[in-house]
């Protein structure tokens, strides 16, 4: 009798836990789902982020081209400043902090330098 509530315990706990894993993998399963759709409107927004970029740069190039022409200097802090200030006020209003934007316009800058430069000495 004390190994027929002994077995009887046990299949009570397999059950039960069968019960839990199997709920938590159908938990897994709609988590997934709900990820995946969100994940793919992130790569949509991140291929619209690379091709915003890529347009940014292509305007950078034509900048670079005047300023060789026109002997100008690729680095000009004033317009930086001021490029990094709207950022900074434009990204508050989405709730980006302050340091992220200004960390996000630096490499963006560095990467403008570069190809600014990139077109004065191949120009």
């Amino acid at each position: 009798m004390k190994h027929i509530k002994i077995m009887l315990i046990c299949t009570i706990c397999c059950v039960a836990l069968s019960f839990t894993a199997s709920a938590q993998a159908k938990s897994a399963t709609v988590i997934n789902r709900e990820l995946s759709a969100s994940r793919k409107r992130i790569d949509s927004l991140d291929k619209l982020l690379i091709s915003i970029l890529g347009s940014r740069q292509r305007i950078v190039q034509e900048i670079g081209a005047y300023k060789k022409k026109n002997n100008i200097p690729p680095l000009q802090p004033a317009r930086f400043r001021e490029v990094v200030n709207k950022a900074i006020i434009a990204g508050g209003k989405e709730g980006l902090s302050p340091v992220f934007i200004t960390e996000l316009m630096n490499a963006i800058h560095e990467e403008s330098l570069r190809m600014e430069s990139d077109t004065t000495v191949k120009n």
